[in-house]
């Protein structure tokens, strides 16, 4: 209910881009990483399996102890 699947991306210690399941897409925080995202925003099948990502990842470990 409360989960988010989250894939960060990094180069020299800092974020570049993001995906964040909550927005349903990724977020750019350098000027590579706004160009990054914004190609990947365009890759419809990419964003569908990443969004799927929270069901078969997360919500499958939820209860795992």
């Amino acid at each position: 209910k409360d989960i988010e699947y989250i894939r960060s991306y990094h180069y020299n210690l800092d974020e570049i881009t993001r995906f964040s399941s909550s927005l349903g897409k990724f977020v750019g925080y350098t000027e590579f990483g706004v160009k990054q995202a914004d190609y990947w925003n365009s890759q419809a099948s990419l964003l569908a399996g990443l969004r799927a990502q929270k069901e078969t990842v997360c919500k499958h470990n939820i209860d795992v102890e």
